[in-house]
């Protein structure tokens, strides 16, 4: 049996085999920074997107073997799909400690023995159009990091400009699996009439060889056979199919022309109680991308231990003042972009405020866009230290640092940057209360900012810091006698500047303790001549 399309499995959409940076897209400044890659053993994801809900739902659920309803979720959060022995679900909610959430969950984990998650996680987003200009940052750092985007488009739709946008966003950082659906209802034809569409998981989801029509894979539609349409038989003859597929094929043909590194990907048309042939094509992408993270950095890279004597000029280069400069120059920079990114949020939010969700959606906007803020911050952090700790390197040592000394230097300062941690002077996160003060809240405790999509940071030497808002936040604006327009303006620029200044202020010890780290790790080398650890 041949696959239905030449391609089952996408390479990275564009040819560029790492993120290179923003694309000709509507960027703030702190976007500007280059994303650095994914840590190697970063979790592989498929990141699920799409215009309806529904088919989505559909999709993973065939991809599970469990029912489209147990997919249900509050609108506002991610759903990921976890391996583990046991059945197991978490809600992750900023601030909360004990009882109920009293806000919508940020994501929902479920955990569960289906074989396919031992390959990779599976996130359903929000739809796109309620995602806005911040969720679509976090889905597409989410998309980055997981390695791969599954696109889900039903065949009676068209792609919104929120679609064409993250297509164009993450085409070249990520595989694209591009999937079309029958649409409708979510009520596919099902050989089992009191099941919803989905067989049970202790059913055979892979149909016999013999079962399928020659050149047809399973759970797809043969583009090069006759087509009928969805839900039975086509409405006027062979003629009415042919029409209805051509309209869908114009409508997928927009998309390309919208974002041309699409072109050349193949669509998946499949039934979604039916997804073996996805399920191959998702495998073979995890296998291959998991050999090609996996072979980026070497378990143990050769001469991790070696003596690696300084340079006989080291003292004299003045290296220890440079690297002030550089962090005075670094910090100073980052307090301003910022600023100019609170200004941008406070813009969003009072338009929303005015012509979109209004005082009631103010708070689902504004932890979307803190958390969207503080993955802008962490990113441009990653990439600064990186480059200061290479240049210093290569300064006290008189040549390019191989992987061996950056990641001996590089673990000494974490190391240093863990201990100034543990004694109280960096938060792992901050919280927005109702009165619009931000509280710094310990990451490891009860009262976190957990993020939309986690990921591994074992690259950064930064810990990780979050932003969120307090659950009193929503009750408190949800209120009708709360719902005046300006004064949610007014607390939006209050809230908006304390968080600009206490995450300014974060910035600056989180620098601050970069210099006297890397600074004692450098002047340590010096004294003895040689690189030690």
């Amino acid at each position: 049996m041949k696959p239905p399309h030449p391609v089952g499995v996408p390479e990275r959409s564009g040819g560029a085999p790492e993120p290179v940076g923003d694309f000709a897209v509507r960027r703030t400044v702190l976007r500007a920074h280059p994303a650095m890659p994914p840590a190697p053993d970063e979790p592989l994801a498929v990141v699920a997107v799409g215009p309806a809900g529904a088919d989505r739902r559909a999709v993973l659920a065939g991809l599970l073997g469990i029912r489209p309803s147990a997919l249900r979720m509050p609108p506002e959060s991610f759903l990921v799909f976890r391996y583990g022995p046991d059945l197991d679900v978490a809600v992750q909610v900023p601030g909360l400690v004990g009882g109920a959430p009293g806000r919508p969950p940020r994501r929902i984990d479920l955990a569960g023995p289906e074989p396919l998650l031992r390959h990779f996680h599976l996130v359903n987003t929000p739809d796109p159009d309620t995602l806005g200009v911040a969720g679509r940052r976090i889905v597409r750092d989410a998309v980055r990091r997981g390695g791969a985007l599954l696109f889900v488009l039903p065949a009676g739709h068209r792609v919104t400009a929120a679609d064409v946008e993250l297509l164009g966003e993450v085409a070249g950082e990520a595989a694209i699996f591009l999937v079309g659906t029958p649409g409708g209802d979510g009520g596919w034809s099902s050989a089992d009439p009191d099941a919803d569409g989905i067989p049970d998981a202790d059913e055979d989801e892979t149909p016999e060889e013999d079962e399928a029509p020659d050149g047809v894979g399973a759970g797809t539609v043969d583009l090069d056979g006759p087509r009928d349409l969805p839900g039975g038989g086509p409405a006027d003859g062979a003629a009415g199919a042919a029409a209805y597929w051509d309209g869908v094929d114009r409508r997928r043909a927009e998309l390309v022309d919208q974002v041309p590194a699409l072109a050349g990907l193949p669509w998946l048309d499949l039934d979604p109680t039916d997804p073996a042939y996805l399920r191959r094509a998702l495998i073979d992408w995890a296998s291959a991308e998991g050999l090609r993270r996996a072979s980026r950095v070497p378990p143990v890279v050769p001469g991790f231990g070696r003596t690696v004597p300084v340079a006989p000029e080291a003292s004299g280069t003045g290296w220890a003042d440079l690297l002030d400069r550089r962090i005075r120059t670094c910090v100073h920079r980052l307090r301003r972009e910022i600023a100019l990114e609170a200004a941008n949020i406070h813009l969003r939010g009072v338009q929303g405020i005015v012509d979109g969700t209004g005082v009631a959606g103010l708070p689902g906007f504004l932890d979307r866009e803190v958390e969207a803020l503080a993955l802008d911050v962490m990113a441009a952090c990653d990439a600064e230290v990186d480059r200061i700790l290479g240049e210093s390197l290569r300064l006290v040592f008189g040549e390019e640092p191989d992987d061996g000394v950056r990641l001996r230097a590089a673990a000494a300062v974490g190391q240093a940057l863990a201990d100034r941690a543990g004694a109280g002077e960096s938060p792992g996160a901050l919280l927005l209360r109702e009165t619009g003060e931000v509280e710094p809240a310990d990451g490891a405790g009860t009262a976190h900012a957990p993020a939309s999509y986690p990921g591994c940071t074992a690259a950064a030497i930064l810990p990780p810091l979050g932003i969120g808002l307090g659950a009193e936040c929503y009750g408190y604006w949800r209120e009708p006698r709360h719902a005046e327009p300006g004064r949610a303006r007014s607390w939006l620029q209050r809230a908006l500047r304390e968080i600009e200044l206490e995450l300014s202020r974060e910035v600056s010890r989180r620098f601050e303790a970069v210099r006297g780290a890397l600074a004692a790790v450098l002047t340590d080398a010096i004294r003895h001549g040689r690189l030690r650890g």
